[in-house]
């Protein structure tokens, strides 16, 4: 069986298209996590933190809908003709798309799968939804 990769991202990072809506990374599945699992951001304790981390990993895997998500994912990734390429993006890449990547990951390889894994915007400073948490960053750095 061939490797499996496995590419997370930000959706606010992306180049846009000709329609101006961004254009996310080529793959046979890509996966918007933006409304299905709420953002892990929003617990201050992981916010400079990345989904490398076991800690941001274990808010992702308990947030509701996750574990069905990753289990589906994971049984795609296994079918015969399954794919080669599996993308999951997020607001920024930090937190959601990257830690549900690593789980992924993980699971796939428990399998017996040859996975590699590419993060293109984890390391990236977090994306900032609005004007007051920007004002708040600014002054405490």
């Amino acid at each position: 069986m061939r490797p499996i990769r496995l590419i997370s991202f930000g959706y606010l990072h992306l180049p846009t298209g000709p329609d101006g809506s961004p254009v996310p990374p080529a793959a046979d599945r890509i996966e918007d996590v933006r409304d299905r699992l709420r953002d892990p951001a929003a617990a201050r304790d992981i916010l400079d933190l990345n989904g490398l981390n076991p800690r941001v990993q274990g808010v992702v895997l308990n947030t509701p809908g996750a574990r069905e998500l990753l289990a589906n994912l994971a049984d795609y990734a296994d079918l015969p003709a399954g794919p080669s390429r599996i993308a999951i993006g997020c607001a920024g890449g930090r937190h959601r798309a990257s830690g549900l990547t690593e789980l992924l990951a993980h699971e796939l390889r428990s399998r017996g799968r040859e996975v590699e894994v590419e993060h293109l915007h984890i390391h990236l400073p977090r994306v900032l939804k609005t004007p007051n948490l920007q004002a708040e960053q600014e002054t405490t750095r």
